[in-house]
C-alpha cells in the first residue's frame, strides 16, 4: 500500500515535471536564443511578403486572430499551416520553416498543459465531450496547486483546441517583424492616423526585442566560458543553460537601460514630435499586391460569417484560473 502511494506520488511529480519542462527543453535545444533572435529581426529580401505595406500584414495579422478566435478549432489550425508553409518565401525560409515547426510545438505543448489540468467536466460538456477517459488521478495535495480534477484524454484534446486560438496569430506577428523595419511599420502606422507616441513605442519594442535576445545569448555563453557546469555530465547542460538565461537578466537589463539613452538621443537628433506632422523620404504607397492582399482577408473574414452560420463557429469557451 504504500508502495503504490509513493509511486503515484512520484509519477505524478513526473508527469507535472514534463508538462512544464517539456516547451522550456523545446527552447533551449531545438530553437535557442539564437533562433528566437533570428525570427525577431529584418533581414532583406526580395519576395512578395518583403514588397506588401507594413499594414497590409498587420490586417493580415489582425485578420488571423479574427479568423482562429471566432471559429472552429481546425479552421485555425489550417490557417497555421498556410502561413507556416508561407514561410518558405522568407528569406532562408527553410532554416525560418523549421523555427516555426519548433515554436508551433513548443506553444502546443504549452497552451495544452496550462489548461488541460484545470478543466473541469462542466466546461467539456460544452466543449462538446460526452464521454471521458480517465489518463490520470491526482494525489488531493496537488488541489493546492490547482489541480482539482483528474487528467483526461478529453481535457487534453481541448488544451489542444484552444492552442489553435494563438498559433496562426502567432506566425502572422512573425511574418510582420521579419518582413518590415521597424521605420516602415512606424510610416505605416502613422499613415492610417495611429498616434505618434504609440508608434514611436512599437517601434522601440520592435528593435529592443532581438537585443534582449541578443544580450541574453552573449551572457550565457560568457558564463559557459567561464567554466559554468564544466564539472558535470553534458545531461544537466539543459538545466545549467536555464540557470545562465536568469542569472542574465540584471546584466541585459542594465545594458538595455544604457541603449535607453543611444535612442534618446537619436529621437531628439531627428527632431522627435518637434512638430505636429512629418514628412518622409520613402513615401508609404499601396501596390496592386497589397489590394490583392485585402482581397483575401476580405474573403476570409466573410468565409468566418459563412463558418458561423454553419454552426462551425468557436464552441470551445476559455477557461479561467
Amino acid at each position: 500500500m504504500l508502495l503504490n502511494y509513493i509511486l503515484i506520488n512520484i509519477i505524478s511529480w513526473l508527469i507535472l515535471f514534463w508538462g512544464v519542462a517539456i516547451p522550456i527543453l523545446i527552447l533551449l535545444k531545438f530553437v535557442g536564443l539564437t533562433g528566437f533572435r533570428y525570427v525577431t529581426r529584418f533581414e532583406k529580401h526580395d519576395s512578395f511578403f518583403y514588397r506588401m505595406n507594413p499594414v497590409t500584414k498587420l490586417a493580415l495579422g489582425v485578420g488571423a486572430t479574427v479568423v482562429a478566435s471566432t471559429t472552429a478549432w481546425f479552421i485555425g489550425a489550417g490557417l497555421t499551416v498556410i502561413l507556416l508553409i508561407l514561410f518558405f518565401s522568407l528569406k532562408d525560409g527553410r532554416r525560418k520553416f523549421m523555427l516555426g515547426i519548433y515554436i508551433i510545438i513548443m506553444t502546443v505543448v504549452g497552451v495544452t498543459w496550462t489548461y488541460a489540468p484545470y478543466t473541469p467536466i462542466l466546461v467539456l460538456n460544452e466543449a462538446g465531450f460526452t464521454t471521458y477517459t480517465t489518463i490520470w488521478v491526482w494525489p488531493g495535495y496537488f488541489g493546492v496547486m490547482g489541480y482539482l480534477h483528474d487528467l483526461t484524454l478529453q481535457a487534453l484534446i481541448y488544451g489542444m483546441q484552444i492552442s489553435m486560438r494563438f498559433t496562426a496569430a502567432l506566425l502572422a506577428a512573425l511574418v510582420l517583424v521579419m518582413t518590415s523595419t521597424p521605420s516602415g511599420i512606424l510610416r505605416g502606422l502613422k499613415k492610417v492616423g495611429m498616434p505618434e507616441e504609440l508608434n514611436f513605442a512599437m517601434v522601440v519594442a520592435m528593435r529592443s526585442v532581438p537585443r534582449i535576445f541578443d544580450g541574453i545569448d552573449v551572457t550565457v555563453k560568457s558564463q559557459f566560458m567561464r567554466g559554468l557546469g564544466s564539472n558535470h555530465t553534458k545531461y544537466l547542460w539543459p538545466f545549467y543553460t536555464l540557470y545562465a538565461a536568469v542569472v542574465s537578466i540584471l546584466p541585459v537589463f542594465i545594458y538595455l537601460l544604457k541603449g535607453a539613452r543611444n535612442t534618446a538621443i537619436s529621437a531628439d537628433t531627428r527632431a522627435f514630435r518637434a512638430f505636429p506632422k512629418r514628412t518622409y523620404l520613402n513615401p508609404m504607397v499601396f501596390t496592386r499586391l497589397d489590394y490583392i492582399a485585402f482581397v483575401f482577408i476580405g474573403i476570409m473574414i466573410a468565409f468566418v460569417g459563412v463558418a458561423i452560420e454553419l454552426g462551425w463557429g468557436r464552441a470551445i469557451p476559455y477557461v479561467g484560473f
